[in-house]
């Protein structure tokens, strides 16, 4: 079992000593999504698929919050909060928009990239690069600019 993967079920089993019922839940529904890919895939995720993956919970969570909040469902978007902040101690550091930047750059620099079509060559790079560490909105958004 790979790292991240294993500090999950570590951190489950913790809990439930702990009986942390709520932090539990989220824990085993974060498991059941990554063991339903690896299903349907038939083979092991790594860490980085495993960084995929909690990234798009996070996602979804983070759009669920948006809307409860703007609709005043306090109580639904203190749940969303509460899952989004578990969620997040299994993801590396967040890079600023300043590393990430320096990072666009270099890349397009070194990749030698002058206009859009360079794009996907960019990008398909700085995503190995950042793999749970950016926004791959963020860093689309920030190529674009560089290249127009």
């Amino acid at each position: 079992m790979n790292p991240l993967k294993q500090s999950l079920a570590d951190d489950i089993i913790k809990s439930m000593k702990a009986h942390d019922i709520e932090r539990v839940k989220v824990l085993r529904n974060v498991q059941a999504v990554i063991k339903q890919i690896e299903i349907d895939r038939q083979t092991q995720l790594d860490d980085s698929d495993v960084l995929d993956v909690l990234q798009k919970q996070l996602k979804q969570r983070q759009e669920s919050l948006t809307i409860f909040t703007d609709n005043n469902r306090n109580d639904l978007a203190e749940k969303e909060q509460f899952e989004i902040d578990i969620i997040n101690q299994f993801m590396p550091a967040q890079m600023d928009d300043a590393e990430i930047a320096a990072l666009v750059n270099a890349e397009i620099t070194a990749q030698g990239a002058t206009s859009m079509r360079d794009m996907g060559a960019v990008m398909g790079v700085l995503k190995t690069k950042t793999a749970g560490r950016a926004d791959p909105a963020i860093i689309s958004k920030l190529v674009k600019l560089a290249l127009q």
